[in-house]
């Protein structure tokens, strides 16, 4: 089933709240891009903004983190309410501890991996992810082409996952 899920990045934010209100009537989750000038060289939002949309969001909160030392942040994110968090594969040394900081702070923990960077990755981690996300774009960017080899990788996650017999979305 396919899930609408604006990025929250592409609001309006000096009519936040107007957004947060249409993505209510209209979308499936918020999707909440998180940069931190470093991971990626731009900066979107922090915690100040995350609360307010979620002051008034009655559909899941998403975030997807492109930010170095995400388990920094886990709790944090877990207390604004956010219901998924997903971190990049290639900003830890190791995703295990993290998605299971995730969980304990009950919140569904998820991968996500740039265009460069092998989905083949992601397969010993699987069990641990209720979702990954496969970028079609490189992370911190906006406006870029969709680059055409995300079909090829989305085949293999989706294959990987299926050998496994998992339930990864």
């Amino acid at each position: 089933m396919a899930l609408i899920a604006p990025s929250m990045l592409a609001a309006d934010f000096l009519h936040l709240e107007k957004d947060v209100r249409l993505v209510n009537e209209h979308a499936d989750l918020f999707h909440l891009d998180v940069m931190d000038g470093t991971f990626v060289p731009n900066i979107s939002y922090g915690f100040p903004v995350i609360d307010a949309i979620a002051s008034i969001a009655e559909k899941p909160l998403d975030a997807h983190l492109m930010i170095v030392h995400p388990e920094k942040y886990v709790e944090r994110f877990a207390k604004s309410g956010v219901n998924m968090l997903s971190f990049h594969l290639e900003a830890v040394k190791d995703a295990s501890p993290i998605l299971d900081l995730i969980h304990d702070n009950g919140m569904k923990a998820g991968l996500a991996v740039n265009p460069n960077i092998p989905v083949e990755g992601l397969f010993p981690h699987l069990p641990k992810c209720d979702f990954v996300l496969i970028m079609s774009v490189f992370a911190g960017f906006g406006g870029q082409k969709f680059i055409e080899a995300t079909y090829e990788k989305v085949r293999a996650i989706k294959a990987e996952i299926v050998r496994q017999g998992l339930d990864v979305k």
